[in-house]
């Protein structure tokens, strides 16, 4: 099989096409054919080998110190199962899939053997293998922080930061297919778009200084680890939640403090520890309803690899850059 391979930490130019065995699966594993996969924000950063220095040490433990440990990056995925373990009962040859890998990754090849307890379901078949391999990450992180932490209600109003983002448009979709009000933030560019996705209100954060608005917010959810805290915070109302993807040590100071004082809480995780099958089942509702739809920004083939990776550090992708495998 064909896969992209990195064998040291640096540029995007680490990464080349080699030929490589394709795996087997063994009796609890299926094996997945790779149609699509992305380039998420995530991916750079392991490629790159630069952490934020909080998480440094701890992530070069897992992926390694003076070289990768897992040669094959890509975490989202869209394909259709080839093979099955003889003690797989959940999937069988034939399925079209999608999911995510976890800290494995290697989605940038033609095939994957994943346990059948992988973070994987049915694709839609409203969705095509891209659509579907650009959904899982930014629709997942985004109800593990609105629904399973913030506890989204109807009728609450959320100002979601990095409206435009593969987070953020998909935090703007399942915030008001949860009843919410949805502020959002973004570029002018990207304005129009995060409006069609649902946002009743959209700033651009290089034109208006909206923390000066009278308006206060039951969430805010920061997409992007751009946002102040003690600016921000003041924006809550009270019982408000602060919801943080990337955070310091400044902010997890915040979350033990307010975890025990004051009604104001700011909330941060690592999303995918908390990833699960069933809220694919729950994303694959939205999308049969309409709610939820995959944004993608550009298409690259694996040969493109290099310049997919170029393309996302620029930090300007909208939505998601899918990976045509």
């Amino acid at each position: 099989m064909k896969a992209a391979i990195y064998q040291q930490f640096g540029p995007p130019e680490v990464l080349h096409i080699r030929e490589l065995p394709r795996p087997s699966p063994k009796a609890n594993e299926i094996l997945i054919k790779i149609q699509a996969t992305t380039v998420t924000a995530e991916d750079p950063r392991q490629r790159s080998g630069k952490f934020q220095w909080l998480l440094w040490l701890p992530a070069r433990a897992i992926f390694g110190f003076r070289k990768p440990k897992k040669s094959i990056l890509g975490f989202e995925l869209a394909g259709e199962v080839s093979a099955v373990g003889a003690e797989v009962s959940r999937f069988k040859a034939g399925d079209q899939v999608y999911g995510l890998t976890g800290l494995g990754f290697g989605a940038y090849a033609e095939y994957i053997c994943l346990a059948e307890t992988a973070v994987l379901a049915q694709k839609p078949a409203e969705l095509s293998y891209a659509q579907a391999a650009s959904l899982p990450n930014g629709a997942l992180t985004s109800v593990v922080f609105l629904h399973n932490k913030a506890k989204l209600r109807q009728g609450d109003h959320v100002l979601i930061y990095g409206a435009s983002g593969s987070v953020g448009t998909a935090a703007v979709q399942i915030a008001k297919a949860m009843g919410a009000t949805v502020s959002a933030v973004c570029s002018a560019k990207n304005s129009e778009l995060v409006r069609e996705l649902g946002a009743d209100q959209v700033f651009d954060y290089r034109q208006e200084d909206f923390s000066q608005h009278r308006q206060r917010y039951d969430v805010i959810f920061d997409t992007v680890g751009k946002t102040q805290l003690g600016v921000f915070k003041r924006l809550l109302k009270p019982n408000g939640r602060y919801l943080l993807t990337e955070f310091g040590l400044a902010a997890i100071g915040q979350m033990l403090w307010t975890s025990l004082f004051g009604t104001k809480k700011v909330i941060g995780a690592a999303s995918n520890m908390h990833w699960r099958s069933t809220d694919l089942d729950f994303l694959n509702q939205l999308v049969a309803s309409g709610s939820l739809q995959a944004v993608i920004d550009r298409q690259y083939s694996l040969s493109e690899i290099v310049a997919a990776h170029h393309y996302v550090e620029t930090g300007h992708k909208v939505g998601n850059v899918v990976i045509e495998v």
